[in-house]
């Protein structure tokens, strides 16, 4: 497994083939973006097959038992997987950008360095100190309620998940669902149609949406619909380590 991720971590060339203007139009547009065919399906395959692997991670959480849904999901330990640690390094300088102009429009005074590795020193010397890319699992009747990932006081403003798995043939149902709250109107609700291998980059929380006055924030969170068969395995990457 091992050498079938080394092998395919070219994630620099990968990553700048998408339309990066485009993307972050998007992202300012409707809150997210989709960036199709990010892993090959046997990256996807490899990755799905280290959720058994107990030395891989830190932590497991069963969802039922915390009221999140139903489901688990499992935390990364450090070291990452080698293509994991390259899609949140590379990904990261290409939204930092985004989160900064996404801060100022809000006002907020928070500002993100060019790298990632910048980032993480700072949450860990602010004790956000564990890692927080995951690997989810999905059967079926399961689901994901609606949530933020924030884990600190050190948050970046926007997330990446990768769908690891083939809806209509491994799984049934189990659509990625974004929700977004503005002032004095009802919520609106998206449904992101991924196939395997495609990700989706989305806010954790916020984001500016440009108004007759000036910005506002809108607050945004995320989930997944239930699971009518099958198993469903999904990649988060979240660019902010946890307290």
């Amino acid at each position: 497994m091992n050498a079938q991720l080394q092998a395919s971590t070219d994630t620099g060339a990968r990553l700048h083939g998408y339309d990066w203007a485009g993307i972050a139009d998007e992202l300012d547009t409707h809150g997210s973006a989709m960036l199709e065919a990010l892993l090959s399906p046997q990256e996807c395959i490899v990755l799905a097959g280290m959720y058994a692997d107990d030395q891989r991670f830190r932590s497991r959480v069963v969802m039922g038992q915390h009221g999140f849904g139903r489901g688990e999901y499992r935390y990364f330990d450090y070291p990452l997987p080698e293509l994991v640690a390259a899609l949140r390094g590379g990904i990261y300088p290409l939204l930092a950008p985004i989160a900064n102009r996404w801060n100022a429009a809000m006002g907020l005074a928070t500002r993100y360095p060019a790298t990632h590795a910048e980032f993480i020193a700072r949450c860990h010397a602010a004790g956000q100190q564990r890692p927080t890319p995951l690997l989810l699992q999905y059967g079926a009747g399961d689901y994901n309620c609606l949530h933020q990932d924030l884990y600190g006081e050190l948050v970046f403003p926007l997330q990446l998940a990768v769908l690891l798995s083939e809806p209509g043939r491994d799984f049934n149902g189990g659509e990625f669902v974004l929700t977004e709250q503005r002032p004095r109107v009802q919520s609106r609700a998206e449904v992101v149609p991924l196939r395997q291998g495609d990700a989706v980059l989305f806010a954790v929380h916020q984001r500016p949406v440009q108004g007759t006055r000036g910005s506002y924030r809108v607050n945004l969170r995320h989930g997944v619909s239930r699971l009518r068969g099958g198993r469903r395995h999904t990649l988060g990457i979240i660019f902010h380590d946890a307290a």
